[in-house]
């Protein structure tokens, strides 16, 4: 997993060269060969090896930067061939965090096919790829680290999620959630930010499609982060992860489709991390925006919604950037967009920039959370 050089070149000209060389530790974050440890065991992995950097008290303020899901199906697929500027003047915006983070809801590859989906009822079953250029969109577009913890990511079977691994292994743009087997996939990412050390997980909590092994990492086989089934791998990460990092932030594919309000697998899931030292949790999956806060000292923002998709049925989209100042997260700004015709996101202004903002405050009433940390 190589580091998004975009990132290096904001970490400071005095520095620059002295931080690439530190960076440059990460790259082999998901090549970790200790003995695998299983969920059933509930035991914490090892560390990989990542530029975390020495033992010291975080400073400094740190913005983080999440969307929802993206793909590029059908007219979106004809970005690939155009990386540069291909989401408009919204890459702007998510180039202007320190770290940015969506989750991309597809398999990369060209080849492979399609992988059974028994589980889900037969007029809801999609299947999603796209080539490796995908990562070059994200990469230009400001993205630096993508989860692939998701019902799409698998979408090729065997022969797609091989393809995706691959790329993976060149790609600018970090991928977490998604690896050679357990141990790799579920390994958080690691950065540096001016003293901030923050570490990234990822895992699938939406249900499962197929009874494919695909669909879950194991032990000695590839595949994606499951969580929903079962946490206790995604527990002891987020813990393990936590003993040497300054904030721990956790993307979760989760949730009911079209509904705004956190069902109880959420709302159970986000407490479980919390208890286990999240101080970040995300998601995406319902296609619509969903509420975000605090549940105690961990900020919780349910839903993303679509931010890079085919369709806009559902038009309302945004950045949510979230603020952290000497380790701890002292507070939140979204910028609320909508997806246009062609599927691509733009910066909602004006007038309706107010309102849009409003719906957003309004849909933590159903949450459980909270506008402040306790």
């Amino acid at each position: 997993m190589r580091r998004p050089s975009r990132f290096r070149r904001r970490a400071g000209r005095a520095c620059a060269a002295a931080l690439a060389a530190l960076l440059c530790l990460g790259c082999t974050a998901q090549g970790a060969t200790a003995p695998e440890t299983t969920a059933e065991e509930d035991s914490e992995p090892a560390e990989p090896t990542g530029p975390i950097g020495p033992d010291r008290q975080p400073r400094g303020h740190v913005t983080l930067a999440f969307v929802g899901d993206m793909h590029f199906q059908i007219q979106l697929a004809g970005l690939l061939a155009h990386p540069r500027g291909a989401l408009g003047p919204i890459a702007h915006t998510l180039g202007a965090a320190d770290v940015t983070m969506a989750n991309l809801e597809s398999a990369v590859t060209v080849r492979g096919t399609l992988e059974a989906k028994e589980l889900e009822s037969p007029g809801e079953r999609y299947w999603f790829r796209a080539s490796p250029a995908a990562f070059d969109v994200l990469d230009q577009a400001g993205v630096d680290l993508v989860t692939m913890a998701n019902n799409h990511g698998a979408d090729y079977g065997v022969t797609g999620l091989a393809d995706t691994l691959r790329a993976m292994r060149t790609s600018r743009v970090a991928v977490i959630g998604i690896g050679r087997d357990r141990r790799s996939a579920v390994a958080p990412y690691r950065v540096d930010v001016r003293g901030t050390r923050i570490a990234f997980l990822a895992a699938d909590a939406s249900p499962r499609e197929g009874s494919s092994s695909v669909w879950s990492a194991g032990p000695s086989h590839p595949g994606i982060v499951r969580a929903r089934e079962d946490p206790r791998a995604l527990l002891a990460a987020v813990r393990a992860a936590g003993r040497t990092a300054d904030v721990v932030v956790v993307y979760l594919h989760w949730g009911t489709e079209n509904r705004r309000c956190p069902d109880p697998t959420q709302r159970g899931l986000a407490a479980s991390l919390a208890r286990a030292g999240a101080d970040v949790v995300v998601g995406s999956h319902a296609h619509v925006l969903q509420g975000a806060g605090f549940r105690g000292d961990t900020y919780v923002a349910y839903g993303l919604g679509n931010f890079l998709w085919y369709h806009n049925r559902v038009r309302s989209t945004g950045v949510l950037r979230v603020d952290i100042e000497d380790g701890e997260v002292v507070g939140d700004r979204f910028a609320p967009a909508e997806i246009s015709t062609f599927g691509r996101p733009s910066l909602v202004r004006g007038p309706q920039r107010a309102a849009a903002l409003r719906a957003w405050d309004r849909l933590r009433a159903c949450t459980g959370l909270t506008d402040a940390g306790s």
